[in-house]
Parts: C-alpha cells; structure tokens; sequence
C-alpha cells in the first residue's frame, strides 16, 4: 500500500523537477483552491478532549438522514476505507478498474477477493458475482456519474445476496442537485462516504462522514477507537455545514469553472469529461504531457494502466488560468 500515489504531492515534482521560476501551480488534486474561510477556533476545541458537541446531528440534518445515529465523523475518508472491509462478511468485492486507488488494497489486505472492473461494468448492469460493490460517484479520476435510481436498484440487489454497496460520494457536493443516497444511507447494506476535504477546501482539517446503519457505525466506532476527529477541525466543520449561503455561492462558482476547464482543454486538443473540481483527459501522450507540463510549473495527476491520462484541479485565480492556458498553447503539437 505504499506504494500507492496521491495528488497534491508536490515534494515529489519538486524532486524531479526542481522548483520553477513562477512557483508550482499545482493542479494535482480535485480540492477546491478557495476554500471554506476557516474562522476563529474556540479555545476549549484544543483545551478539552472532542466530544458529543452536536456535529453528528448537524451531518445528518445536513444530509438529509432523520437518524443522527446513521452519522459518524472519521478522520477523512481514508480512515473508512481502511478500517470498513475487516467489518463486512468476506466476499468477492468490485472496485473500478480506474478509480481511487486505496479501495481495492485495503480490501484485499482485510482477505476479500477483489475483482478490477473496467468502466464498461459500471455502465451495464450489477455484476453478478460480487457481494460488495465500491462506486465513487462521481468517479475519481474519470468523472462518470452514475444515477441514484441505478444505485437504489444495485443496493437492493446486493443487500439480498448478503452484500454492501459502498457510495464514495467525495466530490458530490459541488453537484447542483447530484444524485446522492445520502438520505437513505441508514438503511442495512449501504454505506455512504461523505468528505469534507473537496467542496469545502478543508482537506487539511482531515474529517469526513460516515452514513451507514447504526449497528455498522457501532463497529467502525470501536474499529477506530475515541477521539478520532480533532476538536478544531469539529468546530470549524460546525460552522461551514451551517452556512448555506457560501455553500450556495461555491456550487455556482465551482459550475462556472468546471465549465472553463472542460472548454480549455477541448480548445487545446484534450477531450475531456469533467467534474466542478477536477477534468479527467485520457491520453495516450500522458508520460510525456505529464512531463512537459512539469517542466513548466504544472502539476498534474497523472495515471498510466489500464487507461492513460491526465487530472486536472482548478487554478485557484486568474493567473493560474492564465498559465494554464499558455502552457497548454505551447504544447498543443504534442498533444
């Protein structure tokens, strides 16, 4: 598992590439660059030990769940991911075959048997020889967003063989209107992952949201042990969850700029499918776009096998789009 590679890495272009003129613009992650404007923390959050100051019950309220115990906050999705599989039944499990790459280890190392799927299964119907099923909706890196109707349809069906559907929902929120499970996501055979980190641009503050019945949350709860999302990052999330109208504000900024990313990479010969905070461009020239786009300060997220291509983030300003689009301009022949 650790060999396993993550955006925002910028030591590593540092290390291979030094450090450019301009600085880095990195581009790297699906983090939205202006983020949520943290306020002041109150001193009793880094005084006292966190404990039940109402986060769960906003998180739910805020998801559209009635049952506050269907909520529990982690310490950013990871720590799901990582301690969810020991607490399913062994089975075969489908994660995608281009996807967020912590899925598939962290099942195998819990003694599932993971099977790879390509794109082309998430399009067509359940596949009938998985018990639990991992959908990143959107998807991460490609951007496939797949509807809640199908979703229901899937649970169902894998709740009756004895099975989960897990619902990685990380990059939703920036969705006008996206087709979440959240409300539902108390009802056995479901678990959905909420994150903090990319709408909101707290991904530092590590803190996300499980939803999933309350019998699973028990044993995830004592999976992780106490205390495992810091008081400062609880009050801050506090605060953002409440506040409806910079959440109204981000969507329409995030749906004009995943717009402008979309359009800037066609205009430079990068068909794309994107999101509000990140565009997927398969390409078989990634390695070499990779490296030419470093070469100028930018960083992008670069995937090889099964489909080579690139990620790219949202410039957090104007001269970042500005110098997105020379770079793009000037290695548009090898494109």
């Amino acid at each position: 598992m650790s060999g396993i590679v993550h955006g925002g890495n910028l030591a590593a272009a540092r290390a291979l590439y030094g450090e450019p003129a301009g600085g880095w613009l990195d581009l790297s992650t699906g983090i939205n660059p202006c983020g949520y404007p943290v306020p002041p923390i109150p001193p009793e959050a880094w005084l006292r030990l966190p404990e039940d100051d109402g986060l769960e019950a906003q998180a739910a309220a805020h998801y559209g769940l009635s049952d506050a115990r269907a909520v529990l906050a982690v310490a950013g999705s990871q720590a799901a991911i990582r301690a969810l599989p020991a607490l399913l039944p062994r089975g075969r499990v489908g994660v995608a075959q281009v996807g967020y790459s912590e899925y598939a280890p962290a099942f195998a190392r819990a003694g599932h048997d993971v099977v790879q799927l390509p794109e082309s299964a998430f399009l067509g119907d359940l596949p009938n020889d998985v018990r639990h099923l991992v959908v990143v909706n959107p998807n991460n890196p490609t951007a496939r967003l797949l509807p809640a109707e199908r979703l229901r349809n899937w649970h169902a069906r894998l709740h009756a063989r004895g099975g989960t559907l897990i619902v990685d929902e990380a990059f939703i929120e920036a969705l006008e209107d996206g087709p979440t499970l959240a409300p539902i996501a108390g009802t056995p055979g479901l678990v959905v992952l909420r994150s903090i980190g990319k709408f909101y641009g707290l991904a530092g503050a590590r803190i996300g949201f499980v939803l999933a019945a309350p019998d699973v949350l028990t044993a995830l709860r004592d999976a992780l042990g106490h205390w495992t999302v810091n008081g400062p990052a609880r009050a801050v999330v506090r605060v953002a969850l409440a506040d409806t109208a910079w959440q109204a504000a981000t969507r329409n900024r995030l749906q004009r700029e995943g717009a402008r990313l979309h359009t800037l990479l066609n205009h430079h010969g990068l068909p794309n499918a994107a999101t509000p905070l990140f565009a997927w461009a398969p390409t078989a020239h990634a390695p070499t776009l990779h490296a030419s786009l470093a070469r100028l300060g930018v960083w992008t997220r670069r995937f090889d096998a099964p489909v080579p291509g690139l990620r790219f983030g949202l410039p957090a300003d104007e001269p970042g789009w500005q110098r997105l689009g020379d770079a793009l301009a000037s290695l548009s022949h090898s494109v």
